[in-house]
């Protein structure tokens, strides 16, 4: 009897101290408020029913004092009550632009943002959200240039997609150049590839013989530096069988 009453006494007083320290224990650490912020709120029928649709363009930045917004992102809430969320890559100035280029009778949104270096590059999107469905249509494929140095301060630029060739003067440049050890007294001194930038952005464009708007986009075509600036290629794209399809290049020397 003695022992049972001693285990008894024993077993409630381990339950007590659990208890107390329970009592006693830390409480769970709070979440730390994200710095979110709204960047606009767009009212737009984005899934073809007629009615508004909201989209709030929202955005994190890289600190409570930076320009840099290193997560934005497009929460839609449709007139039917879905919600729908398009995560975009980071960057400055962030917008929509609510433009049908598929050419459903529906309007696309028509993402972009800047990356902040120094070649004015944007980082782009584009979504349908018809029927209530998300689908990235995507964008153009990047055009396909051949750009070269020539001998006597001269380049070629060919675009293959459209089989158009240009002869660039370069004289004006030749003492950088020859300070550059890209040539001496105007012979090559190794074959070198004239710097052929990425898209820097698309826009929406009316494109000559077509129903509805296309897209607009501009790529640079540069010397020995990103700032030695040759001309610029501006391609015309029309989106018509579930695909871009190249319409014109048009290029412009610098």
């Amino acid at each position: 009897m003695r022992r049972e009453l001693l285990f008894a006494f024993g077993a409630f007083f381990v339950m007590s101290l659990h208890a107390i320290a329970g009592n006693f224990s830390a409480p769970p650490p709070e979440k730390q408020p994200v710095n979110e912020m709204t960047v606009k709120v767009y009212k737009e029928d984005v899934t073809g029913d007629g009615k508004k649709d909201i989209i709030t363009l929202k955005a994190i930045p890289y600190s409570p004092d930076a320009l840099f917004l290193k997560q934005i992102w497009a929460d839609i809430t449709t007139s039917k009550g879905s919600d729908i969320r398009i995560d975009y890559e980071g960057g400055y100035e962030p917008k929509i632009q609510f433009v049908d280029l598929n050419h459903d009778g529906i309007k696309d949104m028509l993402y972009s943002s800047a990356t902040g270096g120094s070649g004015g590059l944007y980082t782009m999107a584009l979504h349908t959200l018809a029927g209530n469905k998300l689908v990235d249509i995507g964008l153009p494929e990047p055009l396909t240039i051949t750009a070269q140095f020539e001998d006597n301060y001269m380049a070629t630029i060919t675009f293959v997609d459209t089989n158009q060739s240009y002869t660039i003067d370069l004289s004006d440049r030749k003492e950088d150049y020859e300070r550059l050890g890209i040539y001496t007294d105007g012979k090559l001194n190794e074959p070198m590839e004239l710097m052929v930038g990425p898209y820097a952005f698309f826009e929406p464009a009316k494109i000559f013989g077509k129903s509805g708007k296309g897209l607009k986009g501009y790529q640079q075509i540069s010397g020995a530096y990103h700032a030695d600036g040759i001309g610029t290629a501006t391609s015309y794209w029309y989106y018509d069988d579930g695909k871009w399809n190249l319409v014109k290049i048009k290029w412009r020397e610098s």
